[in-house]
């Protein structure tokens, strides 16, 4: 059976990325596996589960919905019983989920809102992740939560201005300006490191933009930025 996965490739870093950083951010423990795991498995669902509402091929979505979301919630009972309190993340989420929903049932699912809703939800969980160990929320893990969601905010718009948007000069400026501005925040706000972690991302903006790039070869790239972000933010939370 050909397994029904998600297409968005460039989720996955939003589903790792933020999740280990706020693990790295307090003490990775071994609850932390069966943890990433069903929050893999919950990703995989909430895909079928979403295209649902767009209210064609339902069984199928639905039978998909099922076969990951089922084994997700077994293996995230295991932090839930160790830190019960961490189903307050949970919650956080549903509000997003339903911005999500809507857009998917619009049929709009490119919109930026939609986009920074979904990078938000992967974001608490980068919260829960760091809060699960001790049942606290410290600082490096608020440092991961906000540099998350500025990163993956602006590949948003990085590839927008690289494939749906490569014609809109006024996207261009505004995502020119947004990764300026991203490092520029960071000095002041004192977090050097964060501010480093920015810079490759600016490069990026400013020296691929208009450049005959491939759709794979764009996410190819983003996977390096991605990576470097990764390693950079470790040294500054370490």
């Amino acid at each position: 059976m050909k397994l029904f996965m998600p297409k968005q490739h460039g989720a996955w870093a939003m589903l790792i990325i933020p999740f280990w950083l706020g693990a790295a951010a307090s003490e990775i423990v071994w609850q932390h596996i069966p943890f990433f795991i069903g929050w893999l498995l919950l990703y995989s669902g909430t895909y079928p589960l979403l295209l649902m509402f767009k209210k064609k091929r339902i069984p199928f979505y639905r039978k998909w919905a099922l076969i990951y979301i089922i084994p997700a919630l077994v293996f995230l009972m295991v932090p839930l019983f160790t830190t019960p309190t961490i189903v307050t993340f949970g919650l956080a989420m549903i509000p997003f989920f339903m911005i999500n929903a809507y857009f998917s049932a619009k049929n709009k699912e490119r919109a930026l809102l939609n986009d920074l809703s979904a990078i938000v939800v992967f974001s608490i969980a980068g919260l829960a992740s760091s809060y699960l160990p001790n049942g606290e929320i410290n600082e490096n893990a608020v440092l991961v939560f906000a540099a998350a969601i500025l990163f993956f905010t602006g590949s948003t718009f990085y590839v927008k201005t690289m494939i749906r948007e490569k014609k809109n000069s006024q996207f261009k400026w505004i995502s020119w300006t947004y990764h300026l501005l991203v490092p520029i925040l960071w000095l002041g706000a004192g977090e050097a490191i964060a501010a480093a972690a920015a810079i490759p991302s600016l490069i990026r903006a400013v020296a691929f933009y208009g450049q005959p790039l491939s759709v794979m070869k764009v996410g190819i790239y983003e996977i390096v930025n991605a990576v470097l972000f990764f390693v950079i933010m470790l040294l500054a939370i370490l």
